[in-house]
C-alpha cells in the first residue's frame, strides 16, 4: 500500500535497541547470557519490523539506540521499505513523545517497541481503526506497562510523571489521558518478553520459530 502522496494515513514508530550483547535485554542476562540476550534482541527486532511492515498501514520508522548505524538496523532498511532514525537521549516518554512530533503523518502515529512478540499486523490495524474514532489508542501490557500508544496528535502531557518501568505506567498514562482531556480506546492486553518466564511462554507459543537457547 503506497502513501506516497497522501500523508493522511497512519505511521508506524518503532523503537529498538541495537543487539548489542550486555547492552540489551539486561534481565534476561542471567538466563540467556549476553550473547543469547543480544540473539533473541535481533530476532524480537526483526519481527517486529515484518510485523509492521505487514500491517500495511503505512510508513515505517525505526527509532534506533543508541545510533542508526548497527549491521542489523543497516540491514533492515536495505530496499528501503523503512526510515532509520536516532533515538535522542532522555526517558522512554521523551522518546516516544519524538517519535510521535516527528512523525510524517498527519492522520496519527502507532507506537510500538520490539519486545512483544505476541503483537500481530491485526493488532496494528485494530489500533489504526480506533484512531479514526479515537484521539488516541493504546493496547495495555500484562505486566502494567503497555505495548503499543498510537495517537492524533502528540501530548508531552501524556508522558510526564510516569514511574517508566513500572507496573504503575498503565493507571498513570490513563490519568494523564484524561487530565488532557483526550477520548481514547484501550484493545485487550498483551505481554512482553522480559523475563526467564515470558522467554518460557515464547518458547510455547512459537515452538517451530528459531529462539535462542534451544
Amino acid at each position: 500500500m503506497s502513501h506516497a502522496n497522501n500523508n493522511s494515513g497512519i505511521a508506524i514508530a518503532i523503537l529498538a535497541k541495537a543487539p548489542i550483547p550486555g547492552l540489551t535485554k539486561t534481565r534476561l542476562i542471567p538466563y540467556l547470557g549476553a550473547d543469547g540476550a543480544a540473539t533473541l534482541q535481533d530476532w524480537l527486532l526483526r519481527r517486529t519490523v515484518a510485523t509492521a511492515l505487514n500491517s500495511n498501514l503505512g510508513p515505517v520508522t525505526l527509532w534506533c539506540a543508541p545510533d542508526t548505524a548497527h549491521p542489523a538496523f543497516v540491514d533492515l532498511a536495505v530496499g528501503g521499505r523503512i526510515a532509520l532514525r536516532q533515538q535522542r537521549e532522555g526517558n522512554l516518554g521523551e522518546r516516544m513523545h519524538q517519535a510521535l512530533a516527528e512523525s510524517p503523518m498527519t492522520g496519527g502515529t502507532l507506537v510500538i517497541g520490539t519486545d512483544c512478540p505476541a503483537l500481530g499486523p491485526a493488532h496494528l490495524q485494530a489500533a489504526a481503526a480506533a484512531l479514526a474514532a479515537y484521539q488516541a489508542v493504546v493496547i495495555p501490557a500484562e505486566d502494567g506497562g503497555y505495548v503499543l500508544i498510537g495517537m492524533r496528535q502528540p501530548s508531552w502531557r501524556v508522558f510526564t510523571g510516569i514511574n517508566w518501568g513500572s507496573a504503575k505506567v498503565m493507571t498513570q498514562t490513563r490519568e494523564r489521558l484524561l487530565e488532557t482531556g483526550r477520548q481514547w480506546s484501550e484493545l485487550p492486553s498483551l505481554w512482553d518478553v522480559d523475563r526467564e518466564e515470558d522467554f518460557e511462554r515464547l518458547g510455547a507459543l512459537l515452538p517451530d520459530d528459531f529462539l535462542p537457547g534451544r
